[in-house]
C-alpha cells in the first residue's frame, strides 16, 4: 500500500477519535498527518514524512491547540448588583466584629460583620467581602 494512503487513513481515524473525544489534540494531528499524506503524494521520502508529521504535530499543538481551547471555553458571565461587591476589596470604617460594624466597597458603605464571628477587625484594615447577607456585607481580614 502506498504511503500517501496510509497517512490518509490515519487522518481519517485521528479525525474520527477527534470527534468522540473532543479534545482538538487528535484532530490537529489528523491534520498534520494529511499534510504528511500530501507530501507523500508528491514523492517525500519514508524517513522525511515522519519528521514532517513529527514538526507539524509539535507546532500545532504548540501554537494552535491553546488558541483553540481559548476559544471553546465559555465566556464568564458578568456579575451584577450586590453579586459583583463579593470577592471585591473593602476598608474597615468603623469596628466589625461578629454582630456589627461599617465598612466603604468602593465609593460606598455598608454595615458589616466580621465572617468569622471571633474576629474583631480594627478601623482602617483591608478586608475581603466574602458573601452579602440582605444589606449587610460579611467580611474577613486580607492576609
Amino acid at each position: 500500500m502506498e504511503p500517501w494512503l496510509l497517512w490518509l487513513i490515519a487522518a481519517a481515524g485521528l479525525a474520527v477519535a477527534e470527534v468522540f473525544s473532543l479534545t482538538a489534540a487528535l484532530g490537529l494531528l489528523a491534520a498534520a498527518a494529511a499534510v504528511t499524506g500530501g507530501a507523500a503524494a508528491l514523492g517525500l521520502p519514508v524517513p522525511w514524512q515522519f519528521l514532517l508529521f513529527t514538526a507539524v504535530a509539535a507546532l500545532s499543538l504548540l501554537f494552535v491547540r491553546p488558541t483553540v481551547l481559548r476559544r471553546l471555553q465559555p465566556a464568564q458571565e458578568a456579575r451584577f448588583g450586590v453579586d459583583a461587591l463579593i470577592g471585591r476589596v473593602a476598608y474597615v470604617v468603623s469596628e466589625v466584629s461578629g454582630r456589627d460594624g461599617r465598612v466603604r466597597i468602593g465609593g460606598e458603605e455598608w454595615t458589616a460583620r466580621a465572617y468569622d464571628e471571633t474576629l474583631v477587625i480594627p478601623p482602617g484594615t483591608a478586608v475581603d467581602v466574602i458573601e452579602i447577607s440582605g444589606s449587610t456585607a460579611l467580611v474577613y481580614p486580607r492576609e
